[in-house]
């Protein structure tokens, strides 16, 4: 039986319903009703969590900007139990907002919660690692997502209460317990993790874990789905695509968790991500090429993408950013 928010994705081009490794999949539609500022209001999570596959879950988040209604629950906070240890992947925005997950994890399982792996440093991956540490888990992240981290933490602080309100309370800036540079592998007992780093993405050390025997990959920020992704002033769009390949060759053919909207398939993240940066990067090089300015990447019709979600507060700043890089490229 099809899972509430599996029934409601369905319908956009990039893929018809699949069956994979026993999970139902499906890509989202854009109705308005798929968009609600929060779908469980009873919960600091955004939506409760879903199961994917076997001993496979994920609250899939907001696909909206950080805002007070959400509890900055904007990206998916996944769990894989195996038969020793839960890993968790992103310790979430805030304390209370990760001891929600955890409530759930619990009422699932009674396996403990070990592994806690960080896609990133960004504050809505990261800024909860504190409450996992006090749970007793190991709490890992690239060794550039950690160094990223540590130095927005005070700001991440600030623009969290700011949002948050009395949501944030308890919530403190503590670093990553663990850190490392290329692979780890995990055994959560019956089931192996594999934390990847395949190179430079959205941000700084993006990462993904894949879990083989459930035939599933959590890609973190290296693959988009239902909204359109955000450049920012690090993101290099070159560096991007040329690491898609390496995810895409251990990711075909698997269940993909994306960073952002709900679990699909290698063919849909590729149109919500490596589609969309060759479309800019296509653009933008063609206009600096012909004597186009910054606003004229502004003003670049992307129209196309406008049923996306966070199609109006990215795809100009998007354009822009990919136009500053690009125009100092050799």
């Amino acid at each position: 039986m099809l899972t509430e928010w599996m029934r409601e994705t369905r319908g956009l081009a990039g893929g018809a319903l699949l069956a994979m490794t026993g999970a139902l999949l499906a890509t989202p539609a854009m109705a308005e009703d798929d968009n609600p500022v929060d779908k469980a209001p009873e919960s600091m999570l955004y939506d409760y969590p879903q199961q994917v596959t076997e001993g496979v879950w994920s609250a899939i988040g907001a696909t909206q900007p950080y805002t007070y209604e959400n509890s900055l629950h904007n990206n998916n906070l996944s769990f894989v139990i195996g038969e020793d240890a839960v890993l968790v992947m992103n310790a979430g925005a805030s304390y209370k907002l990760a001891e929600a997950l955890h409530e759930e994890i619990k009422k699932r399982t009674d396996v403990p919660v070990k592994y806690v792996v960080n896609e990133n440093g960004q504050l809505h991956a990261a800024m909860a690692t504190g409450y996992w540490i006090d749970q007793g888990a190991e709490v890992i992240g690239h060794v550039d997502a950690a160094d990223y981290y540590d130095k927005h933490a005070a700001a991440y602080e600030e623009q969290l209460q700011d949002i948050a309100k009395e949501k944030a309370e308890g919530t403190e800036a503590v670093p990553m317990n663990r850190t490392f540079e290329d692979r780890l592998e995990l055994d959560l007992g019956g089931v192996t993790a594999n934390v990847v780093y395949f190179g430079p993405a959205h941000s700084p050390g993006d990462i993904s874990v894949v879990i083989p025997e459930r035939d599933v990959v959590i890609a973190g920020d290296m693959a988009f789905n239902i909204r359109m992704l955000p450049i920012f002033e690090y993101t290099d769009t070159k560096a991007w695509l040329e690491t898609w390949p390496k995810f895409a060759e251990v990711a075909k053919d698997k269940t993909i968790i994306p960073g952002h909207g709900g679990p699909t398939d290698l063919e849909t993240v590729e149109h919500y991500t490596k589609d969309y940066l060759v479309f800019l990067r296509t653009e933008i090089g063609k206009m600096i090429d012909e004597g186009g300015t910054l606003q004229d990447a502004y003003e670049l019709d992307q129209s196309q993408f406008s049923h996306w979600h966070t199609f109006d507060e990215l795809a100009g700043k998007n354009a822009g950013r990919v136009f500053q890089k690009m125009e100092f490229e050799f």
